[in-house]
Formats: structure tokens, C-alpha cells, sequence
């Protein structure tokens, strides 16, 4: 297994811009592991399995009926060999996955399959909400993204074409359940680099990030 950088945060931090702008600098590869929670998500709505049934989702989610692939440009999600990446985005999705993260089994059943990304290459960047803290607890290099509630509202607003207020107590209720989850909480990692990405444009993110993560790998 080559290098890691790991990169968590909220929901419309810019998680998934900077890290793909970062892998691009580094010549790795780049894994969104929230799109297993998602893609799983996905499969469990169009299965019509029992959101609740800790078993029949983890079962589900060892199953051929879905799958995850690393591309440069995104973390794509196929079910029933169709490409479903573009539909794992919705809110709808994204709020079963934060509720379906919360269960220990489903969480035991993925974390394999999350693990082996790291193993195509030289060196991986991992984005989620607990890659520094579970998935890849001794990364090299650990980095937590985070920014105002309006301004990731914002952000997703503009990517689904939704209303930005309804957005900002859909994030705040979200946020909520990812940080008080029993099982892998969204927090901080020990010994990341906490940037706020409210104020700055994507090139200066990844700029800072990419100096600290050379500084870091090189150790």
C-alpha cells in the first residue's frame, strides 16, 4: 500500500473538488468513500429493502448487484451495470446513507472494499467523513475540511439546482446525525490540518493542502 491523504469534513465542504485538484498534483489516485454509503443507499431504495433491516443491508452490501470505481474525474457508482453516479447525488440519497452509516454492520460489511482503494497505486486520496479517523486511522497525511453552513448550502444549491435555505436545515439536521452517530461520528482527526474553505477558492485549497501533504509525505 502506497501513501494516504485523507480528507474529511461536512457535506458541500469541498471534499470531492479538492480532492480530486490534489490527486491530480500528486499522480494518485482519489476515492470518494462516502459514494459506498450512497451507492449502497442507492441500491437499498431501488431494492425496496427495508431501510431498518441491518441484515438485508448488509448483505446488500456485499452483493454483485452494485459496485464502486475509481475514475480521475469521480467516484463512479454502478447498479445493475447502469451507471447510477449522477443519481447518488440527491438529498433523498444522501440522508439514507447518513442514516444507514450509522449501523455497525453496514459499516463492518464496506470497510474492506474501502481499504483495497489504496492498493492500486502508489499512493491514494481519500475523501469521507471518517477516512482519517477509521477507514485510514494512520494516513500519512490527515486533512479536515470545513466551511460556513450557508456557503456549503450554497454550494449544493447551485450543484442540484435547489432551494439554498431549505438546503441550510437539511445540512444542520445531517451534520447533526453524522456527528453524534455512535459509530465512526464526523469529527477532526488526530494531528489533521483543519482548513476552513469558507473564504478561499478552490486553487488556494488544494495549494495549501498539497504543500502540507508533500512536507508530510517526505517525512
Amino acid at each position: 500500500m502506497g501513501f494516504v491523504v485523507t480528507i474529511d469534513g461536512p457535506a458541500a465542504s469541498g471534499k470531492s473538488s479538492v480532492s480530486r485538484g490534489l490527486s491530480k498534483l500528486l499522480s494518485v489516485p482519489w476515492v470518494s468513500t462516502g459514494a459506498f454509503y450512497r451507492g449502497l443507499a442507492y441500491a437499498a431504495l431501488h431494492s425496496g429493502i427495508d431501510l431498518k433491516d441491518k441484515v438485508a443491508l448488509t448483505e446488500l452490501a456485499m452483493s454483485s448487484e452494485w459496485r464502486v470505481v475509481m475514475t480521475d474525474e469521480k467516484t463512479q457508482v454502478w447498479f445493475r451495470n447502469n451507471d447510477v453516479t449522477s443519481e447518488i447525488g440527491q438529498e433523498q440519497v444522501g440522508n439514507v446513507a447518513s442514516q444507514i452509516s450509522g449501523y455497525p454492520e453496514v459499516r463492518s460489511s464496506l470497510l474492506d472494499s474501502q481499504r483495497q482503494c489504496a492498493f492500486v497505486g502508489r499512493g491514494l486520496v481519500a475523501e469521507g467523513r471518517d477516512c482519517g479517523t477509521v477507514v485510514f486511522p494512520q494516513a500519512e497525511v490527515k486533512i479536515y475540511l470545513t466551511a460556513s453552513s450557508e456557503h456549503r448550502a450554497q454550494r449544493r444549491a447551485q450543484e442540484l439546482g435547489l432551494n439554498q435555505q431549505d438546503l441550510v436545515a437539511q445540512q444542520k439536521q445531517r451534520d447533526q446525525q453524522d456527528s453524534t452517530r455512535k459509530v465512526a461520528p464526523l469529527q477532526v482527526p488526530p494531528d489533521a490540518m483543519v482548513v476552513d474553505t469558507t473564504e478561499m477558492t478552490l486553487e488556494e485549497v488544494v495549494k495549501k493542502i498539497y504543500a502540507f501533504a508533500i512536507e508530510r509525505i517526505r517525512q
